[in-house]
């Protein structure tokens, strides 16, 4: 349960903020008196559906991302810490990095990065081009 609350609390946020929104508007005396009721059960739904949706894809991207770290393989990270030319890390054993938990951690560098914000790095192959 952590770990989802960790993935989606962004989401759950902005979930209440529209579920406000949502309370506020469907209150209001020019609305039916089962607006509220309706809108608040469609709102929640919608949120509900979307953000279990999220956390499953998520997480199974994470636990690709994990198994193709654990094979050897390398994988690439998104640097939001610095907004140059190169905002990507690319990480594998080779490098030194291990994994943690959910973090892939590396004694040289100055940050972890978490699994959620990490793909594959599988360069592909150039097509033949036949003539």
């Amino acid at each position: 349960m952590e770990r989802f609350f960790e993935l989606e609390v962004a989401y759950m946020s902005i979930g209440v903020f529209f579920l406000a929104v949502t309370a506020f508007v469907t209150t209001r005396d020019f609305m039916p008196k089962v607006a509220f009721k309706r809108g608040m059960i469609g709102v929640f739904a919608v949120f509900a559906i979307m953000i279990s949706i999220h956390y499953m894809i998520t997480t199974k991207r994470m636990n690709g991302v994990a198994e193709i770290f654990n094979e050897g393989k390398t994988v690439i990270c998104e640097n939001k810490m610095r907004r140059t030319i190169s905002q990507s890390v690319l990480i594998s054993k080779e490098l030194g990095w291990h994994l943690e938990g959910d973090y892939f951690k590396n004694p040289n560098f100055v940050r972890d990065f978490h699994t959620a914000r990490c793909v594959d790095y599988s360069p592909i192959a150039p097509k033949e081009v036949s003539q």
